[in-house]
């Protein structure tokens, strides 16, 4: 229910106001509501949940089958055991069957929609409508404050309906309108600073740091990596071309299809690994992971194959590929039939294949980054409500948190799940 242009020159007092219409704002506001509570959503973008929409190629990807704690990154790695456990994949599928929702399962344990995210989102909404959830787009926060007796001594405000449990007023403009709510329990559900012309943004940090939480530093996370010099030059001439790899950085190591773009590397593999990659770490990647190269290019030569390399690799790689890696790292064999090339010579081929480093010059940044890692610190926050520490009544919940997951549905979990806990204390 969308906010009526003539409730906003009055102070209003509600249970809960949640600062985010996306997907760990919906589902606290759900999930407060039928409880009992009133709930308002305030969100900055012109529409809720805009980032369900687009995920997935419109289909979105809503949860995954194999959710576990290791396919979270935080600086606390168990921060996240205590919501999943409380409300695990198998409650949102529960919701999802329950309205009827077609989806269906891919690899990795991925679920999507047969239909549109849409539906995901209309679920949501629903949910809210049906338990008196009212909700504004469009909406500008201008002001959080903490209500205590000297901030109402000083702001000279008289709030005699109020009573010693509201604690937060907000003030936010809707066009030229002004709305002020004050709330007992005020939800942070502002997302990130990923793909910001969905709504992504920095307003969930400002707040955290205003009432002195911290905050883990931002990067970043399931992003392209952008190369410069000859890897660039390669990447661009491959550009399209797409197989299956395995890639490796840092703690994190990954099987899937890697991409060339003009500008680099994308494609699945590469989005994971590039949330455990910093500045100047190498990746090493394994272009062949499913074949013991140099074994096989040995058979070869013993069977006295008149093969040449290029035309050999071209079992495994598009022609595009074998041709242009060749071209670049082992031109002085590139036409030379296999039973003629020395066995340290394919020794070296194989060995460059299946151990492939390169140095990212960066990533696409925020602009495509499906996540931001980092974030408001979890230890200041509590892992069964996620209420701030330190400031009563004050939540964070869903991506502006320390918590990133891996590609595949698990960031989706991660906004049911903490909205879930949020909305079950509020």
């Amino acid at each position: 229910m969308v906010v009526g242009q003539a409730q906003m020159d009055e102070i209003q007092t509600i249970d809960v106001l949640i600062l985010g219409g996306g997907a760990a704002g919906l589902m606290t506001a759900m999930t407060a509501a039928s409880r009992g509570r009133t709930v308002r959503v305030l969100e900055r973008s012109n529409k809720l949940g805009k980032k369900i929409l687009m995920s997935g190629g419109g289909r979105c990807n809503f949860t995954n089958t194999l959710v576990e704690s290791d396919h979270f990154l935080s600086e606390n790695v168990h921060f996240v055991k205590s919501a999943l456990r409380r409300y695990p994949s198998q409650c949102f599928i529960e919701l999802v069957e329950a309205q009827g929702i077609a989806y269906e399962e891919r690899k990795h344990g991925q679920l999507f929609c047969k239909g549109s995210a849409k539906e995901i989102l209309a679920m949501l909404e629903d949910g809210c409508r049906a338990n008196g959830v009212r909700w504004q787009t469009g909406c500008t926060v201008t002001d959080v404050a903490q209500i205590t007796d000297q901030w109402l001594k000083e702001s000279g405000l008289s709030l005699p309906d109020v009573g010693e449990s509201v604690r937060f007023l907000v003030t936010a403009t809707i066009g030229d309108e002004r709305l002020r709510i004050a709330c007992r329990s005020l939800v942070v559900a502002t997302g990130a600073l990923s793909i910001p012309t969905l709504g992504g943004s920095d307003q969930g940090y400002l707040l955290a740091e205003q009432f002195g939480l911290s905050l883990v530093p931002r990067r970043p996370g399931l992003v392209p990596f952008v190369m410069t010099d000859d890897l660039k030059t390669l990447c661009s001439e491959l550009a399209g071309v797409s197989l299956p790899v395995s890639v490796s950085c840092g703690r994190g190591s990954f099987t899937e299809d890697l991409l060339f773009t003009h500008r680099g590397l994308s494609g699945p593999v590469i989005l994971q690994i590039s949330s455990y990659w910093r500045q100047g770490d190498y990746v090493e990647i394994d272009l062949l992971p499913k074949l013991d190269l140099g074994l096989w290019l040995q058979e070869k030569k013993r069977s006295g194959s008149q093969q040449t390399l290029v035309s050999a690799l071209q079992t495994f790689w598009p022609r595009s590929l074998a041709q242009r890696y060749l071209e670049r790292y082992h031109s002085p064999i590139l036409n030379k039939p296999i039973t003629d090339c020395k066995d340290q010579q394919l020794r070296v081929v194989a060995s460059g294949i299946h151990a492939f480093r390169i140095k990212p010059a960066g990533t696409e940044g925020y602009r495509t980054a499906e996540v931001t890692l980092g974030g408001v610190a979890t230890q200041d926050l509590s892992s069964k409500t996620f209420e701030a520490n330190a400031v009563p009544g004050l939540y964070f919940v869903g991506e502006v948190v320390d918590v990133s997951g891996h590609l595949g549905g698990f960031n989706f979990q991660w906004a049911w799940a903490s909205g879930f806990c949020a909305g079950q204390v509020v």
